[in-house]
């Protein structure tokens, strides 16, 4: 029986130097993955010019679709080229030398979702996100822990997965296509999942939260927060009822945090949430970070055009036939 190949698979947009610091470690693996290959989102740096003059990697270039858009490309990839195990991550973070010899050796008779421990690269002990309550990795006594993963941040897949579950979805673009994907592999397909603790993948720190007071017209990456938590509900639940009374749920609590956490511009950001908030309900994909950009830069808020047109365009499309909407548009001729 043949060896099962490793690919480990980068996705990386405008930030060479991490992407750098991302292959080299990747190189220094004491079990080196089989091949490595870099998806170029849409880089305007010298990505592409540094890609072509490494040995030993693969990469494709393709425009700027997001994380959700570079995994699909990468994985699908792997998956054709007939690599068993892909290991997917961004490119600011970096795996310890030996992350990929503990997360196959950790590899049970059970096929699994397997994760590094993704921890602070600054100290080196920090969890960058919540990890079963621990706070740093000296905390941690299990070698595994169940039912935590953090993808795409050093994420063992095994084409099996890929081959039931499918691709992470490319129209998702970013914030929510790894836990749309994460769910659709755990709740709607029922692999298991563990965090392998003696694996780290060394990562920055977790820049946003909402109880921070972001800064309202450059924060595009909200748009597509709120958008796909929607399909995060659906992937979650497996069921569009309960996925739209969760995400209704969702919408006020995240209202009520603007309220209580957001100092600046509250007004704005409460009616800015109605256009992701409909294009969810829509199944509208065709929104991309430069028409949020631009319409983020307009001097007057979105209150009109987001509150009174989104709410009758999503009645519109719920109800099209409705005398009570048709009768309230002008006469045009």
């Amino acid at each position: 029986m043949s060896r099962e190949k490793v690919i480990a698979v980068v996705v990386s947009c405008n930030r060479l130097k991490m992407l750098s610091e991302c292959i080299e470690a990747l190189k220094a693996q004491s079990h080196k993955p089989d091949a490595i290959l870099v998806i170029n989102n849409g880089s305007t740096d010298d990505t592409e010019i540094w890609l072509e003059k490494q040995e030993g990697i693969f990469f494709i270039s393709q425009e700027n679709c997001g994380s959700g858009g570079g995994f699909n490309t990468g994985i699908s990839w792997a998956f054709q080229k007939g690599y068993s195990w892909i290991w997917c991550m961004d490119d600011d973070g970096y795996p310890h030398p030996d992350a990929l010899h503990h997360l196959l050796k950790n590899e049970g008779n059970e096929r699994a979702l397997l994760n590094c421990a993704v921890i602070n690269k600054e100290d080196k002990k920090t969890f960058v996100w919540k990890t079963k309550g621990y706070q740093t990795i000296d905390d941690v006594k299990e070698e595994k822990i169940e039912g935590v993963c953090h993808p795409f941040n050093g994420t063992l897949i095994h084409r099996s997965i890929v081959e039931r579950v499918g691709l992470p979805k490319k129209s998702l673009f970013v914030w929510g296509d790894e836990t749309e994907y994460l769910f659709r592999i755990t709740k709607a397909n029922k692999f298991p999942t563990y965090t392998i603790t003696s694996a780290l993948h060394y990562h920055p720190s977790c820049a946003f939260s909402y109880k921070s007071d972001w800064e309202y017209r450059s924060t595009w990456k909200m748009y597509f927060y709120l958008r796909n938590r929607f399909f995060i509900h659906k992937s979650k639940w497996n069921n569009t009822v309960l996925a739209f009374v969760n995400y209704v749920g969702f919408l006020f609590a995240f209202a009520a945090a603007i309220l209580i956490f957001q100092r600046t511009d509250r007004v704005k950001k409460l009616s800015f949430m109605v256009w992701p908030a409909v294009d969810a309900i829509r199944n509208n994909f065709t929104t991309f970070p430069d028409d949020i950009v631009q319409k983020l830069g307009r001097k007057h808020n979105l209150i009109s055009e987001s509150v009174l047109f989104y709410m009758k365009d999503l009645w519109l499309s719920m109800f099209p036939e409705s005398d009570l909407v048709r009768h309230a548009d002008p006469v045009k001729g």
